[in-house]
């Protein structure tokens, strides 16, 4: 990575220290460390008691002390994200790197450590990279990622649909979106399970998230080296020759952030739907009652349990209030999405369905919203309309109060899923997929004028706007029109 004057041990301490009475709205005395047990026992919790004690907007510190303001109010995250020019997310205004307080082996660097990509720009140079990685996302072939989504399902179900059970958070939510991006960014299969650890360990910050984030900047490195030789229909390939002119390290960037907060983000999200799916009686009544189709369930989880719990970070340009908190120039504020999501003043009843309501904060706002949510979307609603299809009567296997979770100042995770089922034969194979057709339904968020032909010919062709018996069946069952295209 190319150094820069204001990376973390390189600048000067330009602005005073935050320990200085100049500085003191922010003090690391006394205050929740987002790292810490509290956090990493009930996230949710820790943060009404913030909400309590501080309002919208609570001083918190992070690894070695280091003070920050986490976003509690639905409002105060949607103001951050959307005046970049007082709030920028560019790190290198963080007073904490001019005052040396960021040591070379921290944690947090792999998270907020400034790199050449568009999440740490602003103004002219983020519209510069930001269109780089929208228009080349852009050119993904939706229908291709529907059936890279359907095959991997297959052959992730193949793998233990005859042990008539399976624990649904490794052997499925973690394996396939890692198994669906890197087929997008242009690298072998090959890949995903050792990336799936090292992405998984740098984004909780652990001690080795270093060297994590190290294995996965050279495999990309890698990739990048191979396409530029030999491009091909894929990311990483358009990147390189897209009219914005990425450099390699800047090419290099993008993909990590895609691999990163895509995995990330799309796992935790099969997970937690995948949970709801078997353990809220609501939800399976209202799915198979008709009244609520899995891609609003999806929305209903992206409220209340939103992939990404806290955002890092955004800077503060200069001395402003927020939420009744002085925030000082080079202050550092973490959008609290979680928080923000069930703010009272704009949940007060938080039992309420959000069926469809695709205002949470789940995938940030502002300039910096997640380019990539429709995809994360598609991934989940696709492998898991997959999944109950190939396994309909999959069910929780332990109770549900034996359910645990891990937390890191980021994220929750469900620890594991077990589930059980009657054992089934393994699925057959071809290169023609055909299952991709049969099993999968037709992905909600593409355009009418995209949907597959339907095919024709053969001793079992179904007339014009009808379906195969067995999948109008399974329509029925979830109570969508079984007459309607899959």
């Amino acid at each position: 990575m190319t150094s820069h004057p204001d990376d973390p041990g390189t600048g000067t301490a330009d602005l005073p220290p935050t320990r200085c009475p100049v500085h003191p709205a922010l003090s690391d005395a006394g205050l929740v460390d987002l790292l810490g047990p509290e956090n990493e026992k009930d996230p949710m919790g820790l943060y009404e008691r913030l909400r309590a004690e501080h309002g919208p907007v609570a001083p918190i510190v992070l690894d070695g002390g280091i003070p920050a303001w986490l976003l509690l109010g639905y409002r105060e995250n949607l103001e951050v994200s959307r005046t970049p020019s007082r709030f920028s997310r560019d790190s290198r205004h963080w007073h904490a790197w001019k005052d040396g307080r960021i040591t070379a082996d921290s944690p947090l660097l792999p998270v907020v450590g400034w790199q050449p990509m568009c999440t740490f720009a602003d103004g002219d140079e983020h519209e510069r990279l930001r269109a780089a990685l929208t228009e080349s996302m852009g050119r993904l072939d939706r229908r291709g990622i529907r059936r890279h989504v359907t095959r991997f399902t297959h052959q992730l179900v193949n793998d233990f649909c005859a042990d008539g059970g399976a624990e649904l958070v490794t052997a499925f939510a973690q394996q396939l979106p890692m198994l669906v991006l890197t087929q997008l960014l242009g690298m072998p299969d090959e890949y995903g399970p050792r990336l799936v650890e090292a992405t998984r360990d740098l984004m909780k910050g652990t001690e080795t998230a270093l060297r994590s984030d190290a294995y996965v900047t050279d495999a990309l490195q890698g990739l990048v080296d191979r396409k530029r030789a030999d491009p091909g229909e894929d990311l990483a390939s358009w990147l390189l020759a897209h009219p914005s002119g990425l450099t390699e390290e800047e090419v290099v960037q993008h993909l990590r952030l895609v691999l990163l907060t895509g995995n990330e983000t799309t796992t935790n999200l099969m997970a937690n739907t995948l949970r709801m799916v078997l353990t809220d009686p609501r939800f399976r009544a209202s799915l198979a009652g008709g009244h609520m189709t899995l891609p609003d369930a999806i929305e209903h989880v992206l409220w209340n349990e939103p992939p990404l719990t806290v955002v890092p970070g955004r800077w503060a340009t200069g001395d402003t209030e927020l939420g009744g908190q002085r925030i000082k120039a080079g202050d550092m504020l973490l959008l609290g999405l979680a928080a923000g999501n069930v703010d009272p003043a704009i949940r007060p009843d938080i039992a309420a369905p959000m069926y469809g309501n695709r205002s949470h904060l789940a995938f940030s706002g502002g300039p910096h919203e997640c380019p990539g949510q429709d995809i994360g979307r598609a991934i989940t609603d696709t492998a898991i309309d997959t999944l109950l299809l190939r396994l309909p009567d999959l069910r929780l296997a332990v109770d549900e109060s034996e359910l645990t979770w891990l937390s890191s100042w980021i994220s929750r995770h469900l620890v594991a899923l077990p589930a059980e089922f009657m054992p089934r034969r393994p699925e057959s194979e071809s290169t023609e997929d055909p299952s991709a057709t049969l099993f999968a339904p037709r992905p909600r968020w593409l355009p009418e004028d995209e949907a597959p032909e339907a095919a024709t010919g053969g001793p079992e062709a179904t007339a014009p706007g009808r379906v195969p018996w067995w999948v109008a069946l399974w329509r029925w069952l979830l109570g969508r029109p079984s007459g309607s295209a899959p």
